[in-house]
């Protein structure tokens, strides 16, 4: 890429409970030629005073005032758990509403809106079955489960978010019932010890795009976001769109992207 080129915007969107922190780094990460812009929900870090999203249209309404897309130059977004149902429900409203679509969205750790989600199914279960199952993925801080200021801070946000999660795999069955799938290239990846999402899941993601999906598992847990594997691989397919351009076919940049 040239110096004359802009760098690819890479949207990232965190799991439940997190924010922009969770891609703390990957700006260093992800090498040269890509911008990552975590997107931060309200309530939660610096926006924690605002009322959180738990449905479909708050969420969209939220994020098509905030998002920068300019025709012609390419973007990516990838999300995360959570994060991975919300950049699948925003490029089906960016397809609504005739906006540029993505290269490629991509979505971490998530199964398919047509398959069991144990977090989000979780949404409204008791707090002490809630806080066993984060103990599993290791979320829980040590010592947190007997200090009450962490459940006060930290419980409602996860919980809502939860309850989004839920209400966007829902909204997202009733879409492709209506629509049909996506027509946006898909990258779709899990963590080899993920106790949660396993890469035959993960593998369900194809049923839910209409160009070309790739499949990669990368080394790491349900939080292999913290890790260097996966902002090296957006990386990587960020920069192969860049220098293929929108003339490339999507699965060229797609299966260039994922496995250089």
């Amino acid at each position: 890429m040239s110096d004359t080129e802009p760098p690819v915007r890479l949207y990232c969107f965190a799991h439940a409970g997190a924010g922009v922190s969770a891609f703390q780094g990957w700006a260093r990460s992800t090498g040269p030629g890509v911008e990552p812009v975590p997107v931060l929900l309200p309530g939660r870090e610096g926006r924690r005073r605002e009322p959180r999203l738990t449905d479909r249209d708050a969420l969209v309404a939220e994020l098509l005032d905030r998002l920068r897309v300019e025709p012609g130059q390419p973007y990516v977004m990838y999300g995360h758990s959570l994060g991975a149902m919300v950049v699948h429900t925003l490029a089906r409203a960016l397809q609504e509403e005739g906006l540029p679509l993505p290269a490629l969205i991509a979505v971490g750790a998530c199964p398919p809106p047509d398959e069991a989600s144990e977090l989000s199914d979780a949404c409204e279960s008791f707090d002490e079955d809630l806080v066993e199952l984060l103990r599993a993925l290791g979320a829980v801080p040590a010592g947190a489960e007997t200090e009450r200021y962490w459940r006060r801070a930290a419980m409602p946000v996860l919980r809502d978010d939860l309850r989004l999660a839920s209400a966007l795999r829902m909204a997202a069955r009733s879409a492709a019932a209506a629509h049909g799938p996506l027509a946006v290239p898909l990258l779709a990846v899990s963590g080899d010890r993920d106790p949660l999402v396993s890469p035959a899941v993960i593998g369900g993601w194809r049923r839910w795009s209409a160009g070309p999906v790739v499949t990669r598992t990368v080394t790491g847990d349900h939080f292999f976001v913290r890790g260097s594997a996966l902002p090296r691989l957006m990386g990587r397919a960020c920069r192969v769109i860049q220098r293929l351009g929108a003339r490339t076919t999507r699965e060229s940049v797609l299966t260039s992207g994922a496995q250089r």
